[in-house]
C-alpha cells in the first residue's frame, strides 16, 4: 500500500498519447504541482481536525469557521508544495506514473 492517499484527476489527459516511459514521466511532472498542492490540502485538513480536537479536549476556543479552515488548508498546501524534498517529489512522481498506468488499463 502506498503512503500517498490522494485521488488524482486524470480526466483531462490524453491517455492514447502515453506510450513510452518518457511520456508517462512527462505527464507526471506536469501533474506534480497540482498533486503536491492537493496532498498538502489533505495534510492541512487532517492537521486542522487534530488541532480542533486538541483544543476541544483542553477547553480551548475552537476556530471552526469554514473560511478559517479553508485558509489554513490553502496555506498548508502552498507550504507543502514549496517545501517538499527532492525525494518526496520523486516518490510522488513515481506514484503518479504508476496511477497513470493503472488508469490507462
Amino acid at each position: 500500500m502506498s503512503k500517498f492517499q490522494i485521488d488524482i484527476d486524470f480526466s483531462n489527459i490524453d491517455l492514447a498519447s502515453l506510450e513510452t516511459e518518457e511520456d508517462f514521466q512527462r505527464e507526471a511532472r506536469t501533474l506534480l504541482p497540482k498533486v503536491l498542492a492537493k496532498l498538502g490540502e489533505n495534510v492541512g485538513e487532517k492537521t486542522w481536525e487534530e488541532l480542533q480536537q486538541k483544543l476541544q479536549g483542553t477547553g480551548g476556543k475552537l476556530k471552526s469557521s469554514p473560511s478559517e479552515k479553508r485558509k489554513f488548508m490553502q496555506e498548508t498546501a502552498r507550504t507543502y508544495q514549496r517545501n517538499a524534498s527532492k525525494r518526496e517529489r520523486q516518490e510522488l512522481e513515481d506514484y503518479i506514473v504508476e496511477q497513470l498506468r493503472q488508469y490507462k488499463r
